[in-house]
């Protein structure tokens, strides 16, 4: 029996449900001339239902334990090393190497392990009692920055994506993502792992699109809290003066793991309480 070849309609990922661009745009994702994937063009509108999705979801997750927040990037480990052939078959779709393509998959899987198991113990080592001359106790304790956006670096597509999102939610933070142009593809099936690792809706939105379009309303966004770059984007005039409008942290996306990369988008609270008042 002969049969038609079903091909996948990659949409967009928004408040825990897969949208299609409310602009109707897609570009074409391809490869030494090859068709690999017709991909949603997101639009200002696709980012800005993204950012009201997030805001609702941040309390919710922020309020969770650091423990729960660790079962549940754990989870996502779970379900991308359950699916992991389809990785790399992505990957080497877009011209990466088959062992390169698996050690990437395997990376994402460790980077995912990894934040899980920081979830419930960066607090403690981020926080600190400060010595004062005052008769008071005095300390400091990290808090979620809040919404976050993101541009995904462009070397790489699961690896860097994982490494773009795993520190930012791990500290009870909530994200708007864009995939690299290269990758989108992976980055929506990154989407269906995370939508089935009992993240709640709103946690992590994930858009396909072109960076030119979408980062000025990024950086201008009043309710966006930080924005994470790769150093190239960070370091542009215009979107450090359109984030500064609304004192908006821009943060440089590190290449390598730590605890450094969950502190950067991490506020801190210090609390001044009276001793023998």
């Amino acid at each position: 029996m002969i049969r038609l070849d079903i091909k996948k309609t990659y949409k967009l990922y928004i408040g825990g449900a897969f949208p299609r661009t409310e602009s109707g745009r897609y570009y074409k994702l391809e490869h030494k001339g090859q068709l690999v994937a017709n991909l949603c063009l997101a639009s200002r509108k696709d980012f800005r239902n993204a950012v009201v999705a997030a805001r609702k979801a941040q309390d919710g997750w922020a309020s969770k334990t650091g423990y729960n927040r660790g079962q549940i990037l754990y989870r996502i480990a779970e379900m991308l090393k359950g699916r992991a052939a389809q990785f790399v078959e992505e990957l080497i779709a877009v011209g990466a190497k088959p062992q390169a393509a698996k050690q990437e998959v395997m990376d994402a899987i460790d980077t995912w392990v990894y934040y899980a198991g920081w979830c419930d113990k960066y607090q403690q080592l981020a926080s600190s009692v400060n010595p004062v001359a005052s008769p008071h106790f005095n300390f400091t304790a990290p808090e979620p920055t809040g919404v976050v956006a993101a541009v995904a670096p462009a070397d790489s597509g699961l690896r860097g994506l994982t490494r773009t999102l795993a520190p930012i939610v791990a500290s009870g933070n909530t994200v708007i993502a864009l995939a690299a142009e290269q990758f989108g593809h992976v980055a929506l099936s990154l989407a269906e792992v995370i939508h089935s690792s009992d993240v709640p809706g709103g946690v992590v939105n994930l858009l396909t699109g072109n960076p030119e379009e979408l980062l000025p309303h990024m950086a201008g966004h009043m309710d966006v809290d930080a924005i994470a770059l790769a150093l190239a984007l960070a370091n542009d005039g215009a979107t450090k003066s359109a984030a500064a409008a609304n004192v908006k942290r821009v943060v440089t996306l590190r290449a390598t793991d730590g605890l450094e990369n969950i502190t950067d988008f991490v506020e801190y609270k210090t609390t001044w309480h009276p001793i023998g008042a």
